[in-house]
C-alpha cells in the first residue's frame, strides 16, 4: 500500500455498503478532495478498521482532525493511534439521523421542539451561532429531556425520541471544531459524492468474479482519487 500525499492533515473517513455487511472504506484529503486510500471488502467494525487505520499509520500519516459520521468503533480506532486528532463529526449525518428519529409531522411536543433544534445544525457559522444553538439544547433538555430519561419508553416514537437525545448530546464535544479551524471538514459529504459516483460506474461491472472485483476497486481508488 503507498499513500499519495503523506502529509495531508485535515481528513474526512467514511465507508459504504456493496453487499449485506461489507462494502468499502476510504479516507479522503479534506483540503484536495483526493482519495489517499481505500480498501474493498470491509467490515465497519472493530477488526477491520484497526487495520486499516494502522495501515495508515505506519504509512507515516499524522493528521490534524478527523471528520467522520457516528460509528463508535472508527472513533475509538482514531484516538487510539492518534491520541491529538480533533475529531469533527459529521453534521449532515446528525441532523438527517436527528430529524429521521423526531419525525416529518411529529406530534408530541418534545419531538416538534427538537426537530426545530436538529434543523438548526447546518446553519451554525460562528460561536454565537454555537452558544444559541446549546441555549436552546439546554432549554430543551431541562424541560423535556429529563423527564424523557425518567420515563420508561413506551412505543416506537418515544423510544427514538430517546435515540435522538442521546446522540445529539454525546456528539456535542465534537460537532464543532471547524469553528476553530476553517480547514476542517464538518461534513463527509466529499466522500458521498465520491460513492455515488463508483456505485454508478461498479453497476456497469456487476458480473465480476471476486477476484476481479477486488482488483476493479483496487484500480478504481488508484485511478479516480476524486
Amino acid at each position: 500500500m503507498r499513500i499519495e500525499k503523506r502529509n495531508s492533515r485535515y481528513l474526512i473517513f467514511d465507508g459504504t455498503f456493496l453487499y449485506r455487511r461489507r462494502g468499502m472504506y476510504v479516507v479522503m484529503d479534506g483540503l484536495s478532495h483526493r482519495v489517499l486510500y481505500g480498501a474493498y471488502g470491509i467490515n465497519e467494525g472493530p477488526r477491520d478498521l484497526l487495520l486499516f487505520c494502522r495501515a495508515l499509520k505506519d504509512q507515516g500519516l499524522e493528521p490534524k482532525s478527523a471528520t467522520m459520521d457516528g460509528n463508535p468503533y472508527i472513533f475509538r480506532t482514531v484516538q487510539q493511534l492518534w491520541p491529538k486528532i480533533i475529531i469533527q463529526r459529521c453534521l449532515v449525518h446528525i441532523e438527517r439521523q436527528g430529524l429521521s428519529w423526531c419525525r416529518q409531522h411529529p406530534k408530541r411536543t418534545d419531538a416538534q421542539h427538537l426537530r426545530r433544534i436538529f434543523l438548526m445544525v447546518l446553519h451554525i457559522h460562528s460561536q454565537n451561532d454555537r452558544q444559541e444553538f446549546e441555549q436552546r439544547l439546554d432549554q430543551w433538555n431541562n424541560k423535556y429531556g429529563q423527564q424523557l430519561v425518567r420515563t420508561p419508553s413506551r412505543g416506537w416514537v418515544a423510544s427514538d425520541l430517546s435515540r435522538a437525545q442521546s446522540m445529539i448530546i454525546n456528539a456535542l464535544p465534537y460537532m464543532f471544531s471547524y469553528l476553530d479551524d476553517k480547514n476542517i471538514p464538518r461534513s463527509t459529504n466529499a466522500l458521498e459524492g465520491y460513492f455515488s459516483r463508483l456505485k454508478l460506474r461498479y453497476r456497469q461491472h456487476r458480473g465480476l468474479s471476486t477476484r476481479h472485483r477486488l482488483n476493479y476497486f483496487r484500480w478504481y481508488f488508484h485511478l479516480a482519487p476524486r
